[in-house]
């Protein structure tokens, strides 16, 4: 074995360069080779980095020494299971998750007056990497779509140019992963992770304000690719020289390329928004009325639309009643009132929000944000995050970082539960409409 995994480290060196042979193929240990399957180790922190870019020369290279019909296992050190097949099948990164929603691409997203500009200019991107706009910066407020253009980039880019390496993330995910890189010292890796790359695609970049720290190694990372020529998309809920906490010089870097804007969507597109997803899904409509009060109703953004659609298709479903705009004005009475009636249109912010929610439960502020998962905490913190995405205009992450630094996808979790229990809870929709009232001093 020794002898059979020096020759293959001899190919492997002669493969890439010396600095990635040094810090990525050189850890690499082999286990054994059993039926023409060689198992080789891998440092756990760099085990899928490795295989998603490396995996065809390590089977390549494996090949010239044991033969065309040798297998490579890739495995994390740490872990005693086997990924199989690792070099014929690649472990999918950031960039190829996107594939898995059908929705987040160019055919499903639908153009109006709002986003033209943004629309086109993220296609040609995603068809001519880093010869048209680079970088291209996005920019809007929450739910208008620009999460869904990076993931169209990102999808087209993947089946059209299956050869590019390409990374989506987001700006938290990024200082995350920096700041865990920085403690673990692994920071040659995560340079690595993001700087050897031919497209990398970052939702939230404004998540870096006040992070010196980090902002300091996107900017030297922003630069590398930059300068290599490589394709960078940013998207921002403000342009660049709003970002005032950014340090001055990567706000410059920002706007030196193409700076586009997405607005709220119009009356028209809201109803073609509504249309796709409601074909997508395979929803039967009594009849299109349904649409109509939605899109008059929900003039926020695509995420409220999408919302709004959810909680009348989930309240028919459970009561057995049809899909009609009968239906679709009384479930919308209730968060999201006509013009004149009901709550005023007043903006309301997080913390608002969940000091009316502690006065209506009975709870303190410490243990709304705790980590209690209590009923009588519970509930209350689920029915303040769903008010705060209906209610405000700030995204997922930021609703997060109010309830003690939670992530996004609790979130989103609280606002389905609360949307499922009061479709079907009487007393549970009355508390969460008591609670929305006594925000603009209509209930007592």
């Amino acid at each position: 074995m020794e002898q059979i995994w020096s020759r293959v480290q001899a190919e492997l060196s002669r493969a890439v360069d010396a600095p990635t042979y040094r810090i990525w193929l050189e850890p690499l240990c082999a286990r054994e080779l059993v039926a023409g399957r060689l198992t080789v180790e891998a440092p756990p922190h760099a085990c899928g980095w490795i295989r998603d870019r490396f995996g065809n020369v390590l089977q390549a290279s494996v090949a010239n020494v044991i033969g065309a019909d040798t297998v490579v296992d890739l495995v994390d050190s740490h872990d005693s299971s086997v990924a199989r097949g690792a070099a014929a099948q690649p472990e999918l990164g950031p960039a190829a998750r996107p594939l898995a929603n059908p929705k987040l691409t160019f055919d499903q997203f639908v153009i109006g007056d709002s986003n033209r500009l943004a629309h086109a200019a993220a296609l040609t991107v995603a068809e001519l990497p880093a010869q048209a706009y680079n970088p291209l910066f996005i920019c809007g407020p929450p739910g208008v779509g620009k999460t869904h253009l990076l993931n169209a980039i990102a999808s087209l880019l993947l089946c059209h140019s299956p050869g590019l390496a390409v990374r989506a993330t987001t700006g938290e995910a990024f200082t995350n992963e920096f700041l865990d890189a920085l403690g673990g010292g692994h920071t040659d890796w995560f340079k690595a992770r993001f700087r050897h790359i031919d497209v990398l695609l970052l939702d939230d970049v404004q998540f870096l304000e006040r992070k010196t720290k980090t902002e300091e190694e996107f900017f030297h990372t922003f630069n590398a690719l930059h300068d290599a020529g490589r394709q960078i998309v940013l998207t921002s809920d403000r342009p660049p020289h709003d970002l005032q906490a950014l340090e001055d010089r990567l706000r410059e870097r920002f706007q030196a390329g193409l700076v586009t804007d997405i607005r709220p969507p119009e009356l028209t597109t809201r109803l073609v928004i509504l249309r796709k997803r409601v074909d997508h899904d395979r929803i039967h409509l009594a009849d299109d009325d349904v649409l109509r009060v939605i899109a008059e109703r929900v003039e926020g953004n695509v995420r409220a639309l999408e919302g709004a659609l959810i909680r009348i298709v989930a309240f028919g479903s459970l009561t057995g009643r049809p899909l009609t705009g009968q239906l679709a004005q009384e479930v919308l009475d209730t968060l999201n009132p006509p013009a004149g009636r009901g709550p005023s249109a007043r903006p309301h912010s997080i913390s608002e929000i969940q000091v009316a929610a502690c006065k209506q439960f009975g709870i303190s502020s410490e243990e709304l944000v705790s980590t209690s998962r209590t009923a009588r905490v519970a509930w209350p913190r689920q029915v303040a995050m769903y008010l705060a995405r209906e209610l405000t205009s700030e995204s997922l992450p930021a609703i997060g970082r109010h309830f003690g630094g939670r992530d996004h996808t609790t979130v989103l979790h609280a606002w389905r539960r609360t949307a499922a229990r009061i479709a079907v809870d009487e007393a549970s929709r009355e508390a969460v409409e008591n609670l929305s009232k006594s925000l603009d001093g209509t209930y007592t």
